[in-house]
């Protein structure tokens, strides 16, 4: 196992994205895609274990190092499957794999439906569809979304007297994380300000979103899926609560101990999740 981690940017015309580049230059393509409010340390426990990948670990559009999108734009999923399209372009990469935890779960999913002939392989972490509405609550979900976005000009971001401060803030964020995968997040995710520090996330992120999809829309993308696909549940996680919907999927997944984070908050989490994702590119 080679911890080696290369910082790369990468200029999509539209955007720039930072990234870590893991692995061999001649292993398989790999796009690894972070969690929402995460960063590319998302993988840094990760990525180091996984064995003849050559992985870009992406700060998301808005997250760590990457830029935010201009004044007036959002951050749907279909904008940001479209900067992981352009990152393959200039990889020179007309068929990847993509490895998503969470938000870059479901990203992938959709990305692999929408183009299944340019992903290779899915390795997911306790993550697949997004959240879905009925056709009945869309006009009152964009009112919604539309007050909300007023009333962002207004907030200002939390500044943390000390770098520990925002550790502490992000391991009892929406979703818990441990204080070690807090700090490594931090290390991307936290930046120097007049009285302190503050995330550097695009506070927009934080937004609802203005339109759902139905149950039935969000499953065609599952359905249309055609590469080998391994789905990792976190027991103490997001998918588990929701067995209902794992019965329903085409994927071979597997159930392991841990939060949401588990390839992020320890060592132990991070070797079971790479053992089963060996096995799974070893074999796909």
């Amino acid at each position: 196992m080679s911890a080696h981690v290369e910082e790369i940017r990468l200029n999509l015309g539209h955007i720039e994205l930072a990234a870590h580049l893991f692995g061999p230059e001649d292993g398989l393509p790999v796009i690894a895609l972070h969690g929402w409010l995460d960063n590319a340390n998302s993988f840094a426990r990760l990525a180091p274990r996984l064995e003849g990948l050559r992985i870009v670990a992406l700060d998301l559009a808005g997250h760590g190092h990457s830029q935010h999108r201009p004044p007036g734009a959002g951050y749907t999923l279909a904008d940001y499957a479209h900067d992981v399209l352009r990152v393959a372009e200039q990889l020179g990469w007309p068929r990847f794999a993509l490895l998503g935890h969470s938000l870059g779960a479901i990203i992938s999913v959709q990305l692999a439906g929408a183009l299944p002939e340019r992903v290779s392989h899915l390795a997911l972490i306790d993550g697949v569809m997004p959240p879905t509405g009925d056709e009945q609550g869309a006009a009152e979900r964009l009112g919604m979304a539309l007050q909300a976005q007023l009333r962002l000009t207004a907030k200002r971001k939390t500044v943390y007297a000390s770098v520990e401060q925002g550790v502490q803030a992000r391991m009892k964020g929406a979703v818990a994380v441990s204080r070690e995968a807090a700090a490594l997040l931090a290390l991307r995710g936290l930046m120097p300000v007049p009285g302190g520090y503050c995330w550097r996330s695009d506070s927009r992120l934080t937004l609802p979103s203005a339109v759902r999809l139905s149950q039935t829309q969000a499953m065609a993308f599952v359905q249309r899926v055609s590469c080998p696909t391994y789905l990792v549940v976190a027991a103490d996680g997001m998918l588990a609560r929701h067995p209902e919907l794992l019965a329903q999927l085409p994927f071979e997944h597997t159930l392991l101990p841990g939060g949401h984070h588990l390839h992020l908050n320890d060592e132990q989490g991070a070797a079971l999740v790479a053992a089963r994702f060996n096995d799974f590119f070893g074999r796909a």
